[in-house]
């Protein structure tokens, strides 16, 4: 279960939300996030140096959070899906006792989740590549689906990106997507130490959303 490339970005980003969690004046709290990086075996030197890379993590975060919960607040009884999840604890930090949640993620990233995050009688782990249809099958449909892509598009190409909408257009007949899209400026420019110690790199974005 050793984490390869970009699924080493989950941790990167678990660690910048427990590292803000812990700071005075947090706009969030995550106590899972803290949880989960006290028990995790990885070397988070460059990331606690990465600047850049914690506050992009922390500023998504606030913003999402905002979000989904006031999504969650006018949907109480929604089921959401969230896309290539790695480590993300949102439900925790947001779950209002009533939704169901599906993290969606490749076979390796999500045992190593699951070693860390257990699944509840509300919250199920799949085992697929964002870009399998197979995912889709396994949502219990019920009521408003709302779908987060956080974290993920930056890495992909456009052909993946439109692989993705294709198979929620083809698979749920209304929802709410909730996508991260960088512009090509952030794509080209952006450096991020951590994940650059990771051998990913950012691929794709569009100018206009």
């Amino acid at each position: 279960m050793n984490l390869e490339g970009v699924e080493k970005t989950m941790l990167l980003t678990l660690f910048a939300k427990a590292k803000h969690s812990q700071q005075k004046n947090h706009k969030f709290y995550d106590s899972k996030a803290i949880e989960v990086i006290s028990k995790v075996d990885y070397d988070f030197s460059i990331a606690e140096k990465d600047k850049f890379m914690q506050m992009g993590t922390v500023a998504r975060t606030i913003v999402l959070d905002k979000m989904v919960g006031d999504y969650i607040n006018a949907h109480p009884e929604c089921t959401i899906v969230n896309i290539a999840s790695g480590m993300d604890t949102r439900f925790n930090r947001l779950d209002n006792g009533k939704v169901n949640w599906y993290n969606v993620d490749l076979e390796n990233s999500t045992k190593y989740r699951l070693k860390f995050i257990e699944d509840t009688d509300r919250v199920k782990t799949l085992a697929y590549s964002a870009m399998d249809s197979g995912w889709a099958q396994e949502i219990a449909i019920r009521n408003d689906v709302l779908f987060i892509v956080e974290g993920l598009t930056m890495y992909l190409n456009q052909n993946d990106v439109e692989s993705i909408i294709n198979i929620i257009d083809a698979n749920f007949d209304r929802c709410t997507i909730f996508m991260e899209i960088m512009p090509p400026v952030s794509v080209k420019n952006t450096k991020e130490e951590s994940i650059e110690d990771t051998d990913s790199k950012f691929v794709w974005g569009v100018e206009k959303g």
